[in-house]
Formats: structure tokens, sequence, C-alpha cells
């Protein structure tokens, strides 16, 4: 093992959590990587996401080239020597082949890997066609139960553009807190839209001073969007029904210039305590969290505007959560609607007539627009470049 890179060791750690017991590759990546330098953690990351986002066209070749059943070490070994092989720019493939039959070592695994991987740069590989569902599930490495929902409600182009799009990475966008004076010549480099900064290239967030300062705090531009949808005013009283982790209800206090009532509701103790501490650090000081369900949330005093950004399928975030696509089952999705649902009637009960009630998730899947609404939006990854929103607003 002394010849493999730290970067490519930690991946093969990484991606046995997320395969074996179910870890989720953001948080194991973070707990894994600790104390790697910059460039070794970039290359992990790349990996790990690669991997998983990969993992059923991945799952695919080794089907038709492996006999026999493979031991998890080497399994992993081989998908993340096929991952670089095939997918990942800027790899040599003496690296790829060599540091990833290490990987499979002390065991006789290793011969396989090293037999596979070297017929596979010999001979390439040729995926399905995406022509039909099935050939574009595997091609772009999504559940097919997935891909034919997306082929019916988008159409068979749209659904091919946006499965190509979940494999490419996110890009790096920063919230600006304009509750948080800040100096413009003291951002990193990036395109500004809004309160929105489009990063150039990496950037290390947790070891910024601005971001220790509260002054910057990521979030995606469709994730910005919705607040500013929502318009609150200062002076006004919001309620935010669903808030963990918090980054729009921070946005939200922003928008309100710290002025007014914002009540920020989560049901779990411990994302609750999160929420605080996120409100905290960007000095959203007109926030009060409440410990409640949100299906069941009662109010005598009714709100201005309402945001209900609740629970669920997250399939518009793929390409920052590539192990998501794993996750999520048609059986959840129709639980997660009549959810939705519960939340969107108390939700109603907490408006003031007149007043303003925006609808958010962060899914690309029809049967969870619960809220037509009078005005909405969608974002997709394919052709807004951002995550995949629904978001809807009405005024009763």
């Amino acid at each position: 093992m002394s010849a493999v890179s730290p970067a490519r060791a930690t991946a093969l750690r990484v991606v046995r959590r997320v395969f074996e017991q179910g870890a989720y590759a953001d948080r194991a990546l973070r707990a894994e990587a600790e104390g790697l330098d910059p460039r070794e953690r970039a290359l992990a990351k790349r990996l790990v996401f690669g991997v998983v986002q990969r993992h059923g066209t991945l799952e695919w070749i080794v089907a038709r080239h492996a006999k026999g059943r493979l031991q998890p070490e080497v399994r992993a070994a081989l998908w993340l020597g096929l991952e670089q092989l095939l997918f990942l720019d800027g790899v040599a493939d003496h690296a790829a082949i060599s540091e990833s039959v290490e990987l499979a070592k002390p065991g006789p695994g290793h011969k396989v890997v090293n037999a596979i991987l070297r017929r596979v740069q010999r001979e390439g590989i040729e995926l399905p066609a995406d022509t039909d569902p099935q050939g574009a599930a595997i091609r772009h490495s999504h559940p097919e139960w997935l891909v034919r929902r997306w082929w019916d409600e988008l159409g068979a182009d749209e659904t091919r553009a946006l499965l190509a799009a979940n494999n490419e990475p996110a890009e790096l966008v920063l919230r600006i807190n304009t509750l948080v004076p800040v100096d413009a010549s003291q951002l990193p480099p990036g395109r500004r839209e809004d309160d929105a900064l489009v990063l150039d290239g990496p950037f290390d967030l947790a070891g910024s001073p601005l971001f220790a300062a509260g002054a910057i705090t990521p979030q995606s531009r469709a994730a910005q969007r919705v607040a500013r949808f929502l318009g609150p005013r200062p002076g006004e009283r919001v309620l935010d029904l669903c808030a963990a982790p918090g980054g729009k209800t921070a946005h939200l206090a922003a928008l309100m210039g710290g002025e007014g009532d914002l009540v920020a509701v989560e049901q779990h103790t411990g994302r609750a305590g999160a929420l605080q501490r996120t409100c905290e650090r960007l000095h959203a000081r007109n926030v009060t969290v409440v410990v409640a369900d949100a299906s069941r949330f009662q109010t005598d005093r009714p709100f201005d505007r309402v945001l209900l950004d609740p629970p669920c399928s997250g399939l518009g975030t793929l390409r920052s959560h590539p192990d998501l696509r794993w996750r999520v089952t048609e059986a959840a999705i129709t639980q997660l609607a009549a959810l939705q649902d519960r939340m969107l009637q108390a939700a109603r009960g907490a408006l003031k007539p007149g007043g303003t009630l925006v609808y958010s998730t962060c899914t690309i899947s029809r049967e969870e627009e619960r809220l037509v609404g009078d005005e909405r939006f969608q974002t997709l990854p394919h052709r807004d470049g951002t995550d995949g929103f629904y978001v809807a607003r009405e005024t009763p």
C-alpha cells in the first residue's frame, strides 16, 4: 500500500463506507480526508463522487468482465480504476492501473483488477446507446425507474441532457451575506449575480476568515432564488416553516435587513440547534427558532409571508449529493408527496389573508409539485447550470 497516493487510499475507504455501510459520500469524505493537503483532497473528492455517480455504469462493466464473486475491497478498487481509465481526465493510465492493483492487495484479487483494467485499457468499452430508458440508465448511471419517470415527464432529449449534466461537477457558489459589511476586494474571484458569487475555481471555504465572520456561505444559485421569490420586507412577520439547515432562513433575514419577526420551524432538536448556530454565524438576529412539527404547526398570529421548503426527494441535487440517486425510491416519493400536502395545509393556515406563500423543493419530480400557484418556475441542471428546483407562489 506504500505506493498508493493518499487521495486514492482515502477514496477507497470512503467508497467502501458508502456501499458497505450506507454512509453518505459527502460526510464520509469529510471525515476520511481530514488532514489531506488541498490537492490530494480534491483528487479524493473527484474519485469518490465519480465512482458513486457512475456506480451503475461501473457495475455493468464489471459484470461483463469479472467471473465469480469479488471481495468488497477488490470490487471497490476495480471501480476506482475503471473510473480513472474511462471517465477522469488528467490521470495517466499507468497510475490508474498500478495504484488500483495496489489497493486490492494483499489478497489474490489484485490479479483480477490488473487483468480487467489492462483489458479495458486495450479494448475500451462500448456502452449501450441512450436511445431508450434502459440504455440511458446504464450509459448515464441512473436507476432505470428514475430515467423512465423523467423520460415521461420531460421527454427523451431533455432527459438525456439532464442525465449527462448530473454526472458533471456542481458549480461552486457562495452567497454574499448583506448583513455583514465586506470589502469586495476580499472576495475570491468569481462572477456576481445579485447576492450570489459563482467562483472561478477551488476555494478553501472552511479556512476562510470571511466564512468564520459570516460574510459568505455556500448556497446554490437556485436556492438563492427562493428567498427572493418570497420577497420579504423589513418589519414584516415571516415564517420559514421547515427551516433547517438554515441557508434560506438566513437569506430571508438578510433580505429583511435584520428587521421584523422571522420564525424558523424545525422538528428535530439537533437540527434546530444547528439551525440556530447557522443563524448566529450569519448574524440573522431577527430569527426565532421554534422546535415543532411543521405539518401540525398552528399560530394565533398569522404571518405576512410563509416559505415552505418541505422534505423532498432531492433529485435536483444529484451533482452535489452523488449517492442520492441510489437511495431514493418511487415509494418514498409518494410518501413525501403526502407529507408535503400536510405541511402545505399548515402553511396556508398560518398565512394572513392576502399574504404570500412560496412552496419550494430541490427536486425534479412532477409528483412533488404540490402547489401549482399563480406564479412558478423550475430550474434544471442542464439548462440553468444550477440545482434542479421547483418553486411556486400563491397569494390567497
